[in-house]
């Protein structure tokens, strides 16, 4: 296990930057939510499981079309993949722990609640929601809903932080149902889910069954990007 000092380092260099759009999401006005403006400082996203995982194991669900469950400040999140490994893994927040400019990243939970619609943990487990600042500016740059969570220690509530190693939970196998339609322990998974604070974050398009480490950029928050569910 790497030092905390030198975990999830931004990898600007290596992936590139993202495309600048500078054209506006639809209107807010109908949602009444608070409009989009431009974007701050960016943040890697790594994946959510401690360790190695897999990205989009059985190739069905892409991050261009995987399906958005959870909004945050009034809008659907921007994109979503399912992460990979068996049951027993440890769980961690997916932002890393500095910006593209250098700048530490805090990162708070604002959302623990069962992640299925029944209510019932036993259907796919816990939703944790976390929020990444950056401390140089105060800035809130994105978020991300971390789904199907087992095992979460009672110390992760709304308002506390967390760091790049914290242990938010384990991989779970839950049973069969709407929520989690999953049969055997290799399908077991995280949903993850990102959005910008202001205009749209970004995945990085890998292909599917790709595994995973620690230091694999999976998107970032803080691009400029046009719209939902847009490549880095």
């Amino acid at each position: 296990m790497r030092l905390l000092t030198t975990a999830r380092v931004t990898l600007a260099a290596a992936l590139g930057t993202c495309a600048v759009l500078l054209s506006a999401p639809p209107s807010p006005a109908a949602s009444g939510a608070q409009p989009r403006l431009a974007a701050a400082d960016t943040i890697n996203v790594y994946p959510p499981i401690q360790g190695a995982s897999t990205w989009d194991r059985f190739g069905e669900a892409p991050a261009s079309s995987h399906h958005r469950v959870f909004s945050n400040w009034g809008y659907l999140n921007d994109w979503a993949v399912d992460i990979y490994q068996n049951p027993g893994a440890t769980v961690v927040s997916p932002f890393g722990s500095k910006t593209a400019a250098g700048n530490p990243v805090s990162v708070h939970v604002v959302t623990v609640t069962p992640g299925c619609a029944t209510g019932d943990l036993a259907d796919g487990g816990w939703r944790i929601g976390l929020e990444a600042v950056d401390d140089a500016t105060g800035t809130v740059v994105g978020r991300a809903d971390v789904m199907h969570v087992d095992q979460k220690p009672a110390e992760i509530a709304v308002g506390a932080t967390v760091g790049p190693w914290t242990r938010l939970g384990q991989t779970g196998r839950f049973r069969y149902s709407s929520c989690y339609q999953v049969n055997g322990d290799t399908g077991a998974h995280i949903h993850l889910e990102v959005i910008n604070k202001t205009k749209y974050s970004c995945y990085i398009g890998h292909a599917a069954g790709t595994g995973l480490g620690d230091e694999t950029a999976v998107g970032r928050v803080g691009t400029e990007n046009s719209g939902p569910q847009q490549a880095c």
